[in-house]
């Protein structure tokens, strides 16, 4: 992806108090695969990202980065 940031996952779990392995734990995934999102080096899809939504308690909005400014008008 080229230094394209574009989910927040990593500060999502730091938030939460939770790490890559308890999100592997819970999605039943490797934790090696957390990590290569967490570091944006892959993206999961997006059910998967609904999934980790559910699991986290958030609104899914909430584990991606804006892709575009707000303008005051």
């Amino acid at each position: 992806m080229s230094n394209t940031i574009i989910n927040r996952l990593k500060v999502v779990l730091a938030e939460k108090n939770r790490s890559n392995k308890w999100l592997a734990e819970q999605l039943g995934k490797n934790e090696t695969t957390i990590s290569r999102w967490c570091t944006n080096d892959t993206q999961p899809p997006v059910e998967t990202m609904i999934e980790i939504a559910k699991v986290l308690n958030v609104d899914v909005r909430e584990l991606f980065h804006p892709t575009k400014i707000k303008s005051g008008l």
